[in-house]
């Protein structure tokens, strides 16, 4: 079977006819195969879905119990027939959860990403290359200005500025799904173990990485009304970046404002939100780790997918490699 029959670009996002199922749909469908769950991957509304045990959990955590007519867990490494196409569930590395998908049938291997990372996060597995004759890659920062500093050194540059600004409330912005509990967990394996303060919208999703035996350490509310202002100074406090639009982020003692994302590498960008303090720590990865990660695994083609495309494709094709833009819609970078 020639892959670009097995698996192809549809409205509804990328189809497999054979199996008649979607993976990682933007709109509602009769049977969904979602990679991990972050809302522009993961929606509410389909009539049945297959995924991992966390993403089910996290989509029930985001959307409430009845976010689907029926589900499926897909333990990882073990392979499921649909209507005769056999499905593999592999770790991306992302967030919790997350999970590449193997498409396979009459001698036709395509791995779908999804989101993914190499770089060690203590909060999910790694990701695990798959030999595959196509692989469809994300490219968000699929452009070669893309590199990204080590982990480590930007969470000492918060710690240092812990301790050259004690008077000032240290308020961050992280996504709350996966990137908020790397964060925490990155800031206790630099040896930070003072009481977090997070944002309720937090909460739950952290609530549940303990649960999965992540140990995040101690974490206290900061949506307590009637704090006073100096209550929190020399803390960090962790929200999400909607938060920042609100009050919420200026009731803390002389607000320090930090965004943790991959984006902080272009400096205009911390400079439209109003940065102080930019960590680049991104749960994607950059153009060397995109690169490397295409020639580990040696696919036949590779198709790529949501981020800067024509950059990565002309990359492949240098290198001797068929690729192709899938130009699919509605995905956008919720997990930076």
């Amino acid at each position: 079977m020639k892959p670009e029959t097995l698996l192809y670009p549809a409205p509804k996002g990328l189809y497999c006819q054979t199996g008649d199922f979607y993976i990682d749909p933007v709109q509602p469908v009769e049977r969904a195969l979602i990679t991990h769950g972050h809302s522009d991957h993961a929606r509410a509304g389909h009539a049945h879905v297959l995924a991992t045990r966390e993403t089910l959990d996290i989509m029930a955590i985001r959307y409430g119990d009845g976010f689907c007519g029926t589900s499926e867990v897909a333990r990882l490494g073990e392979t499921i027939a649909i209507n005769g196409v056999r499905v593999t569930f592999h770790p991306a590395g992302h967030v919790l959860g997350s999970a590449q998908i193997s498409v396979e049938a009459e001698g036709a291997r395509i791995v779908v990403s999804g989101d993914y990372k190499r770089r060690p996060d203590p909060t999910c597995l790694g990701f695990e290359p798959v030999p595959c004759d196509v692989f469809i890659t994300e490219a968000t920062f699929g452009l070669p200005v893309f590199h990204h500093p080590d982990d480590a050194a930007e969470v000492q540059r918060l710690l240092m500025s812990l301790r050259q600004f004690p008077e000032r409330a240290h308020v961050v912005g992280a996504y709350a799904l996966g990137k908020a509990q790397r964060l925490i967990a990155l800031l206790r394996q630099q040896g930070y173990f003072e009481p977090i303060h997070i944002h309720g919208a937090l909460a739950k999703l952290c609530d549940y990485y303990r649960s999965a035996g992540i140990d995040l350490g101690d974490l206290r509310h900061a949506t307590i009304e009637g704090a006073g202002r100096q209550d929190l100074a020399g803390a960090i406090v962790i929200g999400p970046p909607s938060a920042f639009a609100e009050r919420w982020a200026r009731r803390f003692a002389e607000p320090l404002a930090i965004f943790a994302s991959g984006w902080m590498l272009i400096r205009q960008r911390a400079k439209q939100r109003g940065v102080e303090l930019p960590l680049v720590i991104s749960d994607h990865c950059d153009w060397a780790e995109l690169t490397e990660t295409i020639r580990e695994i040696a696919p036949g083609e590779v198709w790529v997918t949501h981020g800067r495309e024509e950059a990565l494709v002309r990359w492949c094709q240098l290198q001797g490699i068929p690729a192709r833009p899938l130009h699919l819609v509605g995905y956008d970078d919720e997990g930076e």
